[in-house]
């Protein structure tokens, strides 16, 4: 049974989901791929501790608190590959970005990273974990906003926000 929450954050609404093991999903209403692998499972809407903690992780994070995501247990159901494309993402910090080239070098090493560099951008795009692993913080190569399954304007909602609640030197 997935459990399912929504979150009003300042971007729009929120649909969270668990499986009571951990969240195995965050998506933005309006975005592609919207509760890509929970649509035909049976669930209902009710909150458990793991909705909880990702509720209390969404409200650090929109107040600029910069919250750990080791507090909330995340269960992406996606195959090894986007796996560890997944947990690449989870490096790059707040207020940092990343381009798809530079992670697909991180995954399956410098010498296929143009190869796989379409592959990687599939995996990003498909992050049904989206905030908690910051599939926002991906660049083009030439640092150029490209493709966000939430949106351009929040991606760059997104980065602005982040480099804004930056500790200043």
């Amino acid at each position: 049974m997935i459990h399912l929450q929504k979150y009003h954050s300042p971007l729009g609404m929120l649909l969270l989901a668990s499986d009571q093991e951990g969240l195995v999903g965050c998506w933005f209403e309006d975005q592609q791929y919207y509760a890509a692998g929970i649509k035909d499972q049976p669930s209902q809407e009710v909150s458990d501790p793991i909705l909880q903690a990702a509720v209390e992780w969404l409200d650090q994070y929109f107040a600029g608190k910069h919250p750990d995501t080791d507090t909330v247990s995340l269960t992406a159901h996606v195959t090894e590959f986007r796996q560890r494309v997944l947990q690449a993402l989870q490096a790059v910090g707040e207020g940092q970005t990343i381009s798809y080239r530079e992670l697909a070098a991180q995954v399956v090493g410098q010498a296929n990273a143009n190869r796989y560099a379409r592959a990687v951008a599939g995996a990003v795009g498909h992050n049904p974990l989206s905030l908690f692993i910051p599939c926002h913080r991906v660049v083009g190569s030439d640092g150029a906003l490209t493709g966000y399954a939430g949106g351009l304007w929040r991606k760059e909602a997104l980065l602005k926000f982040e480099q804004q609640s930056q500790p200043r030197d």
